[in-house]
């Protein structure tokens, strides 16, 4: 038996959408970050960006569980004494409803420079409209491993 090696001629990107509307955040947050990494792939290889495309639109209408709306705050340091930023994540979904999942997803990515390439293949718009439709991108099925 050998084990094959991926070359970057076989790598097929696939484009999909995801409509966030009613959707948990984090769940939804978690099937992304499986097909931005590829793992839904049998070609998977952990040192390789073998994902796909992703278009997330609705962004605005994501759901957050419990009481998240009101106590969930994200925090940010700038490096000096007394730097600490914090806001809200109600506030956060008014301003930019975009960040709220481009946030979720690059927690669940490698933080390397790795991850920033398959953060790169995440687009997120607030609204139901996006520019990708010569795509063609398909609808994200319910479960990650039913794709292909």
């Amino acid at each position: 038996m050998k084990t094959h090696a991926v070359k970057s001629a076989e790598i097929q990107r696939q484009w999909y959408v995801v409509d966030a509307t009613g959707e948990p955040l984090g769940r939804l947050a978690s099937r992304i970050a499986t097909i931005l990494k590829g793992k839904h792939k049998t070609l998977y290889s952990p040192h390789l960006d073998v994902g796909d495309f992703v278009v997330v639109i609705n962004a605005e209408k994501v759901h957050l569980s419990g009481k998240k709306l009101e106590q969930k705050v994200y925090h940010h340091h700038s490096g000096y004494p007394g730097g600490l930023k914090t806001e809200a994540v109600s506030r956060v979904l008014q301003t930019h409803p975009t960040r709220v999942i481009e946030r979720a997803v690059r927690g669940m990515l490698p933080h390397n420079a790795l991850g920033r390439h398959m953060l790169a293949k995440l687009k997120v718009y607030a609204g139901p409209t996006h520019p990708h439709a010569a795509q063609m991108p398909r609808p994200l099925p319910a479960a990650a491993n039913e794709t292909e």
